[in-house]
Parts: structure tokens; C-alpha cells; sequence
């Protein structure tokens, strides 16, 4: 535990996982937003979201939106756990993650 650089709470050094990704991106024959956040429960990780836009680009500069016929939401997921348990998790999921984008971050987890 240390005490953060501007705060006057403790904290300590975590990663922010980020994967960017639309609503009909599968694992296997499933959701890949699904699978993820299930793997990050069964692997323990601290915490994991997901969350739907209504409207997003990517790489590609395609707009990416939500439509009654065809859906393309956008989709985030963020995992934040300690640094070397992120990191075991990328290695796990890795062969999911080939076409969407993933970023890390080195964050400090405040202890209110």
C-alpha cells in the first residue's frame, strides 16, 4: 500500500485492461463481450464491465451504430486487477482478441 501522489489515500499499482470491440464480435459460437468478462470472473481478476455506445469508429474509420436489423453496437470491456494478474489474463485470452483493439494502462486503485 502506498500513499498516491496528489491524494491522501492509500493506493496501489493496477492495470487498466480496455478492449474495444462491436456486439456481433464472437469467441467460438458466443458473445466475445460474454466470454471475456466470464473469463475475467473465473480468473478471480478484481473487476470487469461492459459497456454498449450507441456510436463509435475504430481502426477501420467505419462507423460503428446500433440498427433494428443488423447490429453493430459498439462495445467496451475494462478489467482492473493487479499488474502481473492482467497480464497472465492477456496471455490467456490472447487468441480471442486478434481483431479488435486492445489497450493497458497503468493506473493506481485508491483504497477508500
Amino acid at each position: 500500500m502506498r500513499v498516491g501522489g496528489a491524494s491522501r489515500f492509500p493506493s496501489h499499482p493496477a492495470k487498466r485492461l480496455t478492449i474495444l470491440m462491436t456486439e456481433r464480435d464472437h469467441a467460438r459460437h458466443g458473445s466475445l463481450m460474454v466470454a471475456l468478462v466470464q473469463r475475467a470472473r473465473r480468473a478471480k481478476l478484481a473487476g470487469a464491465t461492459a459497456f454498449k455506445a450507441r456510436e463509435g469508429y475504430g481502426a477501420s474509420g467505419r462507423t460503428h451504430r446500433t440498427r433494428v436489423v443488423y447490429d453493430d453496437t459498439p462495445v467496451t470491456v475494462v478489467i482492473v486487477d493487479r499488474p502481473e494478474r492482467i497480464d497472465a489474463f492477456l496471455v490467456d485470452v490472447a487468441g480471442l482478441l486478434e481483431d479488435v483493439l486492445v489497450t493497458v494502462e497503468d493506473i493506481d486503485v485508491m483504497e477508500l
